[in-house]
């Protein structure tokens, strides 16, 4: 089980990582918005554009990014979104198990639709290196593989999450503090 739980360690801390160099996307992703829309009043003022198609698709690619890239670690930190009419009054045995099943049945099953389903298109768009329909637009390939990628973040956080709730059903650690743990490496 230490083996497992060490793997669990590692994937947390590689998500933690990615979690973190993404928070520096948002404060890039603002910028770029208000850029776009002072250039839009400014550029108005002086009769020159001063945004384009690319600042207002960058601002879209950088919030995906944010999105994508951030779905992992929110799920990590245990700060997704979660109806929890019955589960915030369960005791923790039942929260960990009910967590564990849904992660085995639905988030990494799920996950794994998502990349059986997108991996044609995002191919097609690789090989014909899609642009964006608009003038200045930016590729599209490279976004539409982040697909992938927070999908394969998802399923090995899901794992490290597993193995989690089931060392903890086990008994092999006393409480869920090992799920909540600052791991790095």
């Amino acid at each position: 089980m230490e083996k497992l739980l060490q793997l669990s360690r590692i994937i947390d801390a590689f998500n933690e990582k990615i979690g973190r160099l993404t928070y520096w996307l948002v404060p890039l992703m603002v910028l770029i918005g208000v850029w776009n829309v002072a250039g839009r009043y400014v550029g108005r003022a002086v009769g020159q554009n001063l945004s384009s198609n690319a600042f207002i698709e960058g601002q879209w690619y950088i919030f995906d990014l944010v999105f994508l890239l951030g779905a992992a670690y929110t799920l990590k930190h245990n700060e997704h979104v979660r109806v929890d009419i019955f589960y915030s009054n369960w005791p923790p045995k039942r929260k960990a198990l009910a967590d564990l099943i849904g992660t085995l049945l639905f988030l990494i099953p799920f996950s794994i639709l998502i990349i059986w389903f997108s991996w044609e298109t995002i191919v097609n768009s690789w090989a014909i290196l899609e642009t964006s329909p608009d003038p200045g637009g930016l590729p599209r390939y490279p976004i539409k593989s982040m697909i992938i990628v927070s999908c394969v973040l998802l399923i090995l956080q899901g794992i490290s999450e597993a193995i989690k709730k089931f060392a903890y059903l086990k008994g092999a650690t006393t409480s869920q503090e090992e799920e909540h743990h600052d791991a790095s490496i």
